[in-house]
């Protein structure tokens, strides 16, 4: 019984960890960093419910509630607000990575800005394309509560990227 449970988590690991990596990305706002540690936090909490994970109605709701709860924990370490994880480290403090484009940077810096739950109504609204129901599962609360949030944090976000607001887009 052991050993199939352990075969499943394996494969299921295999199989979902580069998407997770993914969504984990964009919740942090392209810190891949802290993205891989959220990825190990949810996935030693799946494993540990993974009974009842194989019951859920929705796994991959399951598996994103997992993510932005591991996220929430995470911005709640006290340590974690003095430290700041950079894939380069610059010569020059406060230089910019060489290569780092304006816009994206621009972006993953607006939705740094974003606290985690109104980030990740944002994430899951629109680049993953959920709708509010789904988002609501995702982030156990209501679909009210993911209106609001949306709505604040693309606000914030247009107030934050203004030529991207003057231009119409949506970030």
């Amino acid at each position: 019984m052991r050993r199939d449970r352990d075969e499943q988590f394996h494969d299921f690991v295999v199989s979902r960890r580069p998407r997770l990596l993914h969504t984990a990305t964009l919740l942090t706002a392209g810190d891949t960093h802290l993205a891989e540690d959220l990825v190990q936090a949810a996935l030693t909490k799946l494993y540990v419910a993974w009974p009842a994970f194989q019951r859920a109605d929705n796994p991959d709701g399951y598996v994103r509630r997992v993510l932005v709860n591991a996220l929430i924990d995470e911005k709640r370490r006290v340590w974690r607000h003095r430290e700041r994880s950079m894939a380069v480290l610059p010569d020059v403090a406060g230089a910019v990575p060489a290569g780092a484009g304006v816009a994206g940077e621009a972006v993953k810096q607006a939705l740094r800005e974003l606290p985690p739950r109104m980030r990740a109504a944002v994430v899951f609204r629109y680049f993953y394309d959920l709708d509010v129901a789904a988002t609501a599962d995702a982030l156990s609360c209501s679909e009210g509560n993911v209106k609001s949030q949306t709505a604040r944090g693309l606000e914030r976000l247009r107030a934050a990227l203004p030529t991207f607001s003057s231009q119409g887009a949506t970030p």
